[in-house]
């Protein structure tokens, strides 16, 4: 019996040496991954901003453009020509049906290939340019749906007002509802903002510096993966986090002022 304690205690022993081993393990390999986080941020920080700045102007450029683009479209799309309303519809649909990585290749392969065959030799796309293209067409579609939806919450009454006082149809768009649609498309905007933040990260196939390409560079480099993802994972949330609370700030002042 004795025999059979002593041997339960070993074993008990074992186990515990065991866990005490795995968590020292742990704790080594943490202290490990920090000091070579501490080493990559010192040795590519500031390439790392550089990208991050890359990727941000990358995804305002678009996003502007998108605003654009999609504004046009849903104009299109709540206006009572049929012609305009089948060419938008098109194109929203057309557009979201393809992946972004596939018009983000065909806009920086086979457009130049396309107009140098049509006589302009020697013609191409940079990264930035054709990356801001792909963007903003495939948000251009997104948007256009917010903007359509903003534009027919407004009540119908409002455009009816505006134009028995005699205001034209694009006055009336543009001076009534469009100010009242903008309010309630804000956060809306600023979360399709986000996801072209997010978007921009597709646009490292196609060699455009931003913050995921510049991780595959530096994972190369080091040949330390886990550290370099974990930091550009880290980065892209702080900046994504960051809009998240903006958008649902907004979000909160436009509810208090309209139950004013």
């Amino acid at each position: 019996m004795t025999e059979n304690v002593l041997n339960l205690l070993a074993a008990d022993g074992e186990a515990v040496g065991g866990i005490q081993g795995f968590f020292v393990g742990i704790g080594n390999a943490i202290a490990d991954s920090g000091s070579t986080i501490l080493r990559i941020l010192s040795s590519y920080g500031p390439l790392l901003i550089k990208a991050l700045g890359q990727t941000l102007l990358l995804t305002l450029l678009s996003l502007v453009f998108a605003m654009i683009i999609g504004l046009i479209f849903a104009l299109m799309n709540v206006g009572k020509n049929r012609f305009f309303n089948l060419i938008g519809t098109i194109y929203v649909d057309a557009v979201r049906g393809v992946p972004l990585i596939v018009l983000a290749f065909f806009i920086y392969f086979g457009i130049p290939v396309c107009i140098q065959a049509m006589g302009v030799p020697g013609f191409k796309l940079t990264a930035l340019q054709a990356g801001t293209i792909a963007l903003a067409m495939n948000c251009g579609a997104y948007m256009a749906e917010i903007f359509r939806a903003g534009i027919e919450s407004v009540d119908k009454g409002q455009m009816e007002a505006s134009r028995s006082l005699g205001l034209s149809y694009s006055k009336s768009m543009r001076l009534v509802l469009l100010p009242q649609a903008i309010r309630t498309m804000i956060p809306s905007i600023i979360n399709q903002f986000i996801i072209t933040l997010k978007d921009t990260s597709i646009l490292s196939v196609i060699g455009f510096p931003e913050l995921t390409n510049m991780g595959s560079t530096i994972a190369g480099n080091t040949l330390k993966s886990l550290e370099t993802w974990a930091i550009i994972g880290v980065m892209y949330m702080i900046v994504i986090i960051t809009l998240s609370r903006v958008a649902k700030w907004l979000e909160r002042r436009i509810s208090i002022e309209d139950k004013r």
